[in-house]
């Protein structure tokens, strides 16, 4: 799912006016097969991402004879300058609003009513995003100060519009009128439908002081929310270790001086839960005491922490109630493609039951290791400190050997791929100065071979001081069209035409009129951000570890669907679609990764052979490693049902429960691993997601791509039927048509059962990317 953060920033929000958010046991397999399928020679600009990125400093240009502001806007070139446009965003969504508001006196208003909303949606969202982006990745305080500042302001007004009643009784009208449903595209009626969705979710046809209690206990949830995920990165507490008890130790580095350590000082080492050496440990004790002490350390929770995730759970349980809703996962599900929460366990059911056998056979050789490490006459018990030991974890590593893999390589060969499948490539482009947030971000131009530039990518990839973990993909600008905006029809403020031109000014940036497309079209622009190590002279170009390599290619899937889901309303555009189809672009880039012939694009000169030579062994963990993923999908679900309701609930007991009835290896009495489940809060009752999307891409990639994957046929078929409608078509539609699968197209219960059958491919890593 999204992290490797809390969450990849890919925005989907849940209001339309807010700011859119292995082991090796089995022995190797050969995979000896020799491609037949020729590839594009690498270009120019291909080749120029290699200098860009792996030997920034000679190819980073900055004009100081030309200058403007941050992403071209010419008035961001000081940190104020953000907060005046805040201001001037306010004064016209202010004007648009009360334009909406008057629309049932006019027929013609009535007409432009959705396009006037997303318009509304898209001056806000303009600007929350880029502040969201600035005041994670900017280094100056200065600048992140001001991005707070302007980021709280807007979300304050779009919480009043959020539960507007009056802009809610204008859309109604729009909607329970045929003659004017009859006038909307199937885009337009999409995104009429999710802003409906979205009041009705803001119990906006409740009364006054319903809605002013649905305010308070939203305000409550984000409130434990903050405290839930305060306490989950919260240090636990260490776990006492008997030196005697580190007797026969496999690591003979960190191994060696923990036990020095213990005989000098004579005492109990105290090893604190997640630090390298309790991972050591976990990996390398031969005891299990030391494990399982250290397991239990790290899976503890204070009666505090406990009662925090429950309180939460209840909140968002008596939320649902005020709306009409039996649970919060009833409340979630209605706009998401599973609809309910009984389709969702039909497919984490089906996909247990496909699951089970194969974890199974994983977990009997397990306890084949553990039995001949114990001498034991009869298969012992795998427990849950077993896992890291008898399958201590490995890097993940390519299906053929490859040679290091640099940032600027892996970038050509994503645009080499790209030009393959959809006849798009990347094109280094010089940032004016003022343009980017430091030095070290590096703008590419998205081509296509017939329109030309369709959007831009702001690359900041190497780690620095101040910046945030992990990898994520944050949309600045969305698609839509403009041409047919009528700025003119929102009127004007006397005394404020100033702040009026301002916020013009800043929308009109980036927008151009493509050879064979109708309209002039707001074009995307995204940040894709990472922390990889920044090349230098005396170290050479930054090469990317295997998992590194994976997470690029899944963050720029995102970039892509952002890219061609070229929509007229912004709300519908690129990863704005529901949050259980939003990772399948990205999930299936990563597949391309288990292609030898894909491998050949990393290959500038064409001189590697493209043969499976078989380095690439199965992993029996990853089924087990599923499985948890499954239970823990399924917990879930469980606590955002209407168990929460009952006054008896405790969340510890259903966890155990739920291992002890379904799982593989027994709950251990004492922990509370749920504590420290953060996904609980930013994905409640959505978790499934990633697995379904998982389950989803293996079949796309098997049935559509795998034969030939730079088929551009296959390619342009893709981005036709999934890609270009962002979130503007019914995702069920879509993926039905795609694979040829009539009986999905309803999206109904036997649906959701039959993903759930389908095969989730090892070679693909679980949560951990988004």
């Amino acid at each position: 799912m999204l992290p490797r953060r809390a969450a990849s920033i890919v925005s989907t929000s849940a209001h339309r006016f807010l700011p859119c958010r292995p082991c090796r046991l089995a022995p190797f397999r050969s995979l000896a097969t020799q491609t037949k399928f020729p590839t594009i020679p690498a270009s120019p600009d291909d080749v120029s991402l290699v200098s860009l990125f792996d030997h920034p400093s000679r190819t980073f240009k900055s004009s100081p004879l030309s200058t403007t502001g941050l992403f071209g806007h010419s008035s961001l070139v000081y940190p104020d300058a953000l907060i005046s446009l805040a201001d001037a965003t306010l004064v016209r969504a202010q004007l648009l609003t009360d334009r909406i508001l008057r629309a049932r006196e006019s027929r013609d208003e009535l007409l432009k009513v959705v396009k006037n909303l997303d318009r509304l949606s898209d001056m806000l969202c303009g600007v929350t995003d880029l502040s969201e982006l600035i005041r994670n990745a900017h280094p100056d305080p200065m600048w992140v100060r001001a991005a707070d500042h302007a980021y709280d302001t807007l979300c304050e007004f779009m919480n009043v519009l959020n539960t507007h009643v009056g802009l809610y009784e204008v859309l109604k009208a729009v909607m329970t009128d045929p003659s004017i449903v009859s006038t909307l595209s199937p885009e337009a009626y999409k995104t009429a439908l999710i802003f409906w969705l979205d009041f009705e979710k803001s119990a906006i046809d409740l009364s006054s002081a319903q809605r002013k209690k649905f305010v308070s206990l939203s305000s409550d949830i984000l409130a434990l929310g903050r405290d839930f995920l305060n306490q989950v990165d919260s240090a636990r507490p260490p776990a006492s270790i008997k030196p005697s008890e580190l007797s026969g130790l496999k690591d003979m580095g960190m191994g060696v001086r923990l036990k020095l350590q213990a005989q000098f000082t004579q005492r109990d080492l105290l090893v604190y839960p997640g630090s390298l050496q309790a991972q050591m440990i976990m990996r390398s004790a031969p005891s299990e005491e030391p494990r399982r002490r250290i397991y239990i350390a790290a899976n503890s929770s204070t009666p505090e922490q406990i009662q925090i995730l429950e309180k939460l759970l209840r909140t968002r349980g008596e939320l649902a109630n005020l709306v009409g809703k039996e649970s919060y996962a009833a409340m979630s599900l209605g706009d998401k493609m599973a609809k309910t929460p009984a389709n969702v366990l039909y497919f984490l059911d089906a996909l247990m039951d496909h699951t089970r056998p194969f974890a199974q056979k994983a977990l009997q050789a397990l306890q084949a290791r553990k039995q001949a490490h114990q001498g034991t006459s009869t298969l012992p018990i795998i427990q849950a400190w077993d896992r890291d030991f008898y399958c201590p974890p490995e890097a993940p590593a390519p299906p053929i050997p490859l040679p290091p893999l640099t940032v600027g390589t892996v970038f050509m060969g994503l645009s080499r791929l790209f030009r393959h499948l959809y006849g798009i490539s990347l094109r280094p482009a010089d940032a004016t100065s003022g343009e980017v947030w430091h030095s070290d971000v590096h703008k590419l131009e998205v081509v296509d071979e017939e329109k030309g530039v369709i959007g831009w990518i702001y690359a900041d990839l190497f780690a620095r001081g101040g910046k945030p973990s992990g990898a994520a993909h944050y949309t600045v600008r969305c698609s839509r069209r403009t041409d047919d905006d009528d700025e003119a029809g929102d009127g004007t403020v006397e005394g404020q035409e100033y702040r009026i031109l301002e916020s013009q000014h800043f929308e009109a940036v980036k927008r151009h009129r493509l050879p064979g497309q109708d309209g002039v079209y707001q074009l995307p622009v995204v940040a894709l951000l990472c922390e990889f190590t920044r090349p230098s002279f005396t170290r050479g170009p930054t090469v990317l570890p295997w998992n590194e390599v994976t997470t690029l290619f899944h963050e720029m899937g995102h970039a892509m669907h952002s890219m061609i889901g070229r929509t007229e309303y912004q709300n519908v555009s690129g990863t704005r679609c529901p949050t259980d189809f939003v990772e399948l672009p990205s999930i299936l880039m990563e597949h391309f990764l288990n292609s030898s012939i894909v491998l050949s694009l990393f290959d500038v000169e064409g001189t590697t052979a493209v043969r499976q030579v078989g380095n690439h062994h199965a992993d029996p963990c990853n089924s087990i490693d599923t499985y948890t993923q499954i239970l823990l999908a399924t917990v879930d679900q469980i606590y955002h049902s209407p168990i929460v309701h009952s006054p008896n609930f405790d969340s510890t007991a259903e966890f155990a429960n739920l291992h002890n009835t379904r799982g593989l290896i027994p709950y251990v009495p004492g922990t509370s691993f749920q504590t420290q489940f953060g996904h609980l809060f930013g994905y409640g009752a959505t978790y499934y997601s990633y697995l379904f999307d998982l389950a989803i891409a293996s079949r796309v990639w098997q049935n559509v791509f795998s034969e030939d994957p730079l088929n551009r046929e296959t390619g342009e078929k893709y981005k036709r039927e999934i890609l270009r409608f962002g979130g503007g078509k019914d995702p069920w539609k879509m993926v039905s048509t795609l694979l040829s699968a009539p009986e999905l197209e309803d999206g109904d219960a036997e649906a959701m059962r039959e993903v759930g059958r389908w095969k989730i491919e090892n070679e693909v890593g679980l949560p951990g990317r988004h």
